[in-house]
């Protein structure tokens, strides 16, 4: 596609090798809001400008029927590249406006597993970043033993990622959560950068529950 000239301009300068993802912050700061930018610099189809592109988008834009074109766009690309956008879509767009949080609400059982992977991220971002969490933990727990271990891998990740920090906020349904690691063993073998948390529950528990006093 023939971009225009700030489009171009933007394009070239965060394509270069070496580009960091609080470069696209910095840019996107002095953007400000500009949904036909960041419309151009998502069709390219790459991954640094669909980044730059999600930070730059207009809420008031992310219809129903746009946020479906950007799934669909998202799938395009490989495991890391799509769960990062999808990620980063939710946490920069879609968790700003209660319409569109309503909307990630109801994608629990969506044809789309990126759709269900933010369905659980949200529900476990909700308890990481210390909000008061819907009374629907047990809820919750009873459908990750149920599906986990038949979902899509990125589902298989949020799903446990909310189990983690039900675990590490909850005392009630600790034991709950760190059964759940143990029968699934999902992540108990993963390899983990020197001061990275494991994924592995009964040990993510643990240590974010420990750096808490929990």
């Amino acid at each position: 596609m023939t971009l225009a000239t700030k489009a171009h301009e933007i394009y070239a300068q965060i394509t270069k090798e070496g580009t960091k993802l609080g470069d696209l912050r910095t840019i996107a700061k002095e953007i400000k809001k500009d949904h036909e930018l960041a419309k151009e610099l998502w069709g390219t189809g790459k991954f640094l400008p669909r980044l730059l592109a999600i930070l730059i988008m207009d809420k008031k834009e992310l219809h129903p029927d746009f946020i479906d074109q950007l799934d669909k766009d998202i799938q395009t690309h490989d495991f890391d590249e799509r769960t990062q956008l999808a990620d980063w879509l939710m946490a920069n767009q879609l968790t700003k406006d209660k319409k569109t949080i309503a909307l990630i609400q109801s994608w629990e059982n969506s044809p789309s597993a990126l759709h269900r992977r933010l369905f659980w991220y949200y529900q476990g971002r909700l308890r990481w970043v210390g909000q008061t969490p819907p009374d629907n933990t047990p809820y919750l727990l009873a459908a990750i033993e149920e599906r986990i271990l038949t979902e899509a891998p990125e589902v298989q990740w949020a799903m446990n990622f909310t189990a983690g920090w039900i675990g590490v906020f909850d005392q009630t349904y600790r034991n709950q959560c760190i059964r759940i690691g143990e029968d699934t063993g999902l992540y108990k073998d993963e390899f983990v950068h020197k001061g990275c948390t494991p994924s592995y529950l009964p040990e993510f528990i643990a240590i974010e529950a420990g750096k808490r006093n929990k």
